[in-house]
């Protein structure tokens, strides 16, 4: 049996147009929806798989707001077995170094052989959370893995590597970080949603005051530029248009 802790984080749809704050501190969430990121919605989804073929537990945890409780429920939904809400009236005031601590403190208080996370924070992209929380504990870490299976007490993580895909057998309790494209996540089914709603979420206080990120601000890349090629007219067009679709291996 393994017991799986997987932290998320509530943070603002990025689907469309991103814009910053004024400070530069975050992404402007006005009128945006929140969500959790990709990497986590895969993380919870290998947890249930984990849990699964060996019993278990799954519980998913996120520092933040009452508003959060609605990104925990999406995760019981699916398969997450218990909930538990680390408050904090400002969740942008804790760092990484911040939520490694409280993290930590949360597994110290428990018993999670596996801590799944996100490889990077969706709105900040912060990676630095599994590296710091893995430091504290005194436990092995993989971070980017596509896939995490437990066998016999051994977890064992592929990552795509430059060479190929590498894999790494980590001894438990351990720290994965993970990042998308290894699973499909599932939706979550009628019931699943009902117990959800049902499901008690355990809240807890934060240990310490946050000091923060040390973050100057973010700034945006560029936006790239977009240009069109105008193949032609009319009928004129049609032989450039064939070796179009040739080049593209559309047609021979």
């Amino acid at each position: 049996m393994t017991d799986v802790l997987v932290c998320v984080k509530r943070a603002p749809d990025t689907g469309g147009d991103v814009t910053l704050t004024a400070d530069g501190q975050s992404v402007d969430a006005r009128g945006l929806g929140f969500t959790i990121s990709a990497h986590e919605s895969c993380a919870v989804e290998l947890a249930v798989r984990i849990v699964a073929e060996d019993g278990g537990s799954v519980t998913v945890l996120i520092l933040g707001t009452d508003d959060a409780v609605e990104q925990l429920r999406s995760a019981l939904g699916v398969g997450a077995t218990s909930a538990v809400l680390i408050e904090a009236d400002d969740p942008a005031a804790f760092g990484p170094a911040d939520v490694a601590r409280e993290i930590a403190a949360v597994v110290e208080d428990g018993s999670y052989d596996l801590v799944l996370l996100g490889n990077d924070a969706a709105d900040t992209g912060d990676f630095q959370v599994g590296i710091r929380l893995a430091h504290l504990l005194g436990r092995p870490v993989v971070n980017g893995a596509r896939t995490v299976e437990v066998t016999g007490g051994t977890a064992t993580a592929k990552v795509a590597g430059p060479d190929g895909v590498e894999t790494y057998a980590l001894p438990l309790p351990a720290v994965v970080t993970v990042l998308e494209g290894g699973v499909e996540p599932r939706y979550p089914s009628i019931t699943g949603r009902m117990k959800a709603k049902k499901a008690k979420i355990e809240t807890v206080a934060p240990r310490a005051e946050p000091r923060g990120s040390g973050r100057v601000r973010l700034t945006l890349p560029p936006a790239q530029p977009s240009t069109v090629e105008v193949l032609g007219e009319g009928p004129d067009a049609a032989p450039a248009v064939v070796d179009l679709l040739q080049r593209l291996g559309v047609m021979r």
